[in-house]
């Protein structure tokens, strides 16, 4: 049976406290796995820190903490105390997000992306093992390091983000789980061909790979409103966040990607809107009227492969809203 996850909401949001009773609403719903996104607000470790102690069944994870701004050392202490903190419900979420964030939000030079996700899973690895981790690699040389606790028993695993086919090979290849957005459900078949890839490569068994495909949802009675929430936000995304969610559409054939993209950066946001017609906004993610919303995350649920889908929520959604549509696909509302 498929698992059903949350991304929780980061944007605009008022406190802590608000984030951490989005995740008690959610282990009370009946989701699997509450996921926190780190971009431009609070940072993720503390807020986890706050839910993992505030609740006591759902998995809480990172999606994602980037391999930039965290040493793999470092990722590796936290990954394992939060997996205290959790009683051993953590997963470690971990990308190498993209140049806006990196280099302007990070200050830090964006280089081979793959070889440092590569490298920072293997070294978390060994962090969590317990054992002196010795590393000579490209972008990491480390030399004596080991943890002063106890590791972790279970270790916690490590998922990654990717968005085109090396990176998610990668995945298949090194990580426990592979996470992906901005895909319409052909093209989440696309990229677990990439994982199994990836798993045959490392002489791995793909089962050993989790596979979770976040879905941008909005379900609420007023279903005009849920569309124009998640068609702004795909837009946004599309146009303003550099050029891996423009590549991802394109790479499953939606060429007007590149118009979305040009139109955004002009500033013609209403152009941008425009473009992204109601056959798109239907392919790639779950807004209307409640029931329309649980039919399409089915269609995602049903794609042989996947493990988990995880309801996520538009930039523009006011708290009401988040709950509304929280509450309409929740596991326990089915």
């Amino acid at each position: 049976m498929t698992d059903r996850d949350v991304h929780l909401p980061v944007a605009a949001q008022p406190t802590v406290d608000s984030l951490v009773e989005y995740a008690r609403r959610a282990e009370a719903g009946g989701y699997d796995c509450a996921w926190l996104p780190e971009t431009w607000g609070r940072d993720a470790v503390t807020v986890l820190t706050a839910i993992a102690e505030r609740t006591e069944e759902i998995d809480v994870g990172s999606s994602i903490l980037n391999t930039y701004s965290r040493s793999p050392a470092l990722l590796g202490q936290t990954a394992a105390t939060l997996q205290e903190v959790s009683d051993g419900r953590f997963r470690l979420g971990v990308g190498p997000s993209g140049p806006v964030v990196i280099e302007n939000w990070h200050g830090m030079a964006y280089g081979n992306p793959l070889r440092r996700t590569r490298e920072t899973v293997e070294i978390v690895r060994q962090v969590l093992s317990g054992e002196r981790v010795e590393y000579d690699g490209e972008d990491f040389s480390l030399s004596g390091f080991r943890l002063r606790c106890e590791p972790p028993d279970p270790a916690p695993p490590i998922e990654v983000t990717g968005m085109g086919p090396k990176a998610v090979e990668l995945a298949g290849r090194f990580a426990d789980g592979w996470h992906g957005i901005m895909l319409a459900p052909e093209g989440v078949e696309d990229r677990i061909a990439d994982v199994e890839r990836g798993a045959e490569l490392g002489d791995r068994d793909p089962e050993d790979v989790s596979v979770t495909v976040g879905v941008t949802c909005c379900a609420l009675g007023d279903a005009e409103r849920a569309r124009d929430l998640v068609r702004q936000h795909a837009a946004f995304y599309v146009g303003g966040m550099g050029t891996f969610y423009r590549d991802a559409l394109v790479r499953q054939g939606y060429d007007v990607a590149d118009e979305i993209h040009d139109a955004w950066q002009d500033g013609d946001r209403e152009r941008a809107l425009g473009l992204l017609s109601d056959d798109i906004l239907d392919d790639l993610a779950a807004a209307g009227h409640p029931g329309a919303v649980r039919d399409r995350l089915e269609r995602f649920e049903a794609i042989d492969g996947v493990d988990a889908v995880a309801v996520g929520f538009p930039r523009g959604a006011d708290e009401n809203e988040i709950v509304e549509t929280m509450d309409a696909v929740a596991p326990n509302a089915d």
